[in-house]
């Protein structure tokens, strides 16, 4: 496979040559300014619980999300080895390596060593120069209609006459499918829970031809797995040109029985709260999948997308529309991760940034509920849209991924307002007010080039438009209008919910354009969070010697 970006020609600078100093970047005083958004976390997790074969299984799990990290370098930037070679200071170096090249990631891509080009927006997953216009006329006049080329599973390149052609995942990225593949029948050939067993190999068997149906449908059936695995071309975040691509990532994970038993009961009230969605109804005629299902998990292993810039603390998936329509999701809670962020990063924000005397709100509870009905959320609204111009996704582009992840945001609160209210939540849901604007604060953090950061501007901003939140600007702390919250939710997930469901890309953007900006005084706060020594997210010491394993 040919390498898509010119690794030498990007780093050049910053790696100096005979000739050619060090660029000014490349010192370490910069370095220790870029390193200081990040925390450092141990991934530890009780394996007390697990089996003999459970223990034995999570190595080769580890190694196969290892594959799977080669592939998400090489779908950014190019092969690991390579990029960091040519950065000559260690701790610029760690920063490349925690953001998958020379972009960062919590400052909307911005190059941060001098020489780098910008990153495209459709990264290594088409070709450089290609345009929107040249995309869309080569998927027209394509025998399959595009379908190919608007594949989650393919590379778009360049044939020798310079047209468009595609290559499947699984060619593209043959020697690390095939390892993982190896690793995961390995994996499964000392599972316990048949469940697991059947997963581990259709999943196996999914990254050799790209066809993942089946082994999402067996990954929801699992029930009983007390170890899981998250592993493939997953999320598509990354591709900021259409929205298409699904970029490799895998998640080793611990389930955690006692709190998983406490989130079982919510599943079960997905139709109903799909009926009462605060939109017309021809936007919620789709009906959730009744067999998803709610867990809590320690994680022990991120690669990949997940693992670049800001992670992951919770996972809703598959994303397939059909699967989801059929079967629903499974939503997990990855609480070890969550509670680190809580504790390092949430709690620092609020007592610079919230009001004095709404600061005991914050609370680790309402921070995970705010989460889990976050992911709760992702199966609600529409699939679909109402024109019959195909799905979301489709229709939407790349604006689809902010969108969503604002819908899943706000459509979360409304749940918990609703279920607390009909007394099947317990708590004071005030903490779920002031805990979820504490929040939005700590995601804008994550930068324009994320969709969660995204999406999280666009929501501060029209809450402030509808006065959900004020700022005193005596002592520079906000205060959540909690009459105000509710009527707030409400017209956000409507207006969500009706950009999806109309298919309304023209409307979307322009309503990004006019939300998703970071205006001066929100800047000026975030930046004294930054001046307070408040980390930005987290970077992980994780793999078998972290848990004590061979």
């Amino acid at each position: 496979m040919r390498r898509m970006i010119a690794i030498a020609a990007a780093l050049s600078v910053a790696c100096g040559s005979p000739d050619t100093p060090d660029a000014a970047i490349d010192t370490t005083s910069s370095a220790d300014s870029l390193l200081a958004a990040y925390t450092s976390v141990r991934l530890e997790a009780d394996l007390s619980a697990l089996t003999d074969a459970e223990r034995q299984m999570i190595p080769l799990l580890i190694d196969a999300a290892q594959a799977m990290d080669e592939v998400y370098w090489l779908q950014m930037v190019g092969p690991r080895d390579s990029v960091l070679a040519a950065v000559s200071d260690p701790k610029l170096r760690q920063f490349v390596d925690i953001n998958y090249g020379p972009w960062d990631r919590l400052n909307g891509e911005a190059p941060f060593i001098d020489g780098t080009p910008v990153l495209p927006p459709g990264k290594n997953f088409y070709p450089h120069d290609i345009t929107k216009e040249e995309f869309e006329a080569a998927a027209a006049a394509a025998p399959d209609g595009g379908e190919s080329l608007r594949s989650l599973y393919t590379l778009v390149q360049r044939d020798s006459a310079r047209g468009l052609v595609t290559v499947p995942y699984h060619v593209a990225y043959r020697a690390q499918s095939e390892r993982a593949a190896g690793k995961l029948r390995e994996a499964a050939a000392i599972a316990e829970d048949p469940g697991l067993k059947k997963y581990l190999t259709l999943r196996a068997d999914a990254l050799l031809n790209d066809d993942y149906p089946a082994s999402d449908i067996a990954w929801l059936d699992m029930k009983n797995n007390g170890l899981d695995v998250v592993i493939g071309p997953i999320e598509t975040y990354d591709d900021q040109l259409f929205g298409y691509k699904a970029a490799h990532e895998a998640f080793v994970l611990i389930k955690d029985r006692e709190w998983s038993a406490r989130l079982a009961k919510y599943a079960a009230m997905l139709p109903g709260l799909q009926r009462d969605l605060p939109v017309e109804p021809q936007f919620k005629r789709e009906k959730p999948g009744t067999d998803s299902d709610l867990n809590a998990y320690d994680v022990v292993y991120y690669a990949g997308q997940s693992n670049s810039g800001s992670k992951t603390i919770a996972i809703n998936l598959p994303n397939d529309e059909a699967v989801q329509l059929q079967k629903g999701t499974r939503r997990l809670q990855l609480k070890n991760a969550m509670r680190a962020k809580f504790d390092r990063i949430l709690v620092p924000i609020a007592n610079v940034l919230i009001a004095e005397d709404q600061r005991p709100f914050v609370t680790f509870d309402a921070f995970f509920e705010n989460t889990m009905f976050h992911e709760v959320a992702h199966g609600l609204g529409i699939k679909n849209s109402v024109k019959g111009t195909g799905t979301v996704r489709e229709a939407l582009k790349e604006r689809a991924s902010a969108l969503e992840e604002g819908k899943a945001d706000v459509l979360g609160l409304y749940m918990i307002s609703r279920l607390n209210a009909a007394g099947e939540l317990q708590g004071d849901v005030r903490d779920n007010f002031v805990t979820f604007i504490a929040g939005i604060f700590r995601s804008v953090r994550f930068g324009a080039s994320s969709a969660h950061g995204r999406a999280n501007v666009a929501r501060f901003n029209f809450f402030s438009e509808l006065g959900a939140f004020v700022r005193d600007s005596a002592s520079g702390t906000y205060r959540v209008d909690l009459e105000r919250m509710p009527a707030a939710t409400d017209s956000l997930s409507a207006t969500i919910i009706r950009f999806q469901g109309n298919g309304d890309y023209a409307g979307v953007s322009t309503w990004m354009e006019k939300y998703g900006v970071i205006g001066p005084q929100l800047q000026a706060d975030l930046d004294r969070l930054g001046t307070a020594g408040i980390p930005v997210d987290v970077v992980f010491e994780q793999g078998v010697g972290v848990l004590g394993l061979k």
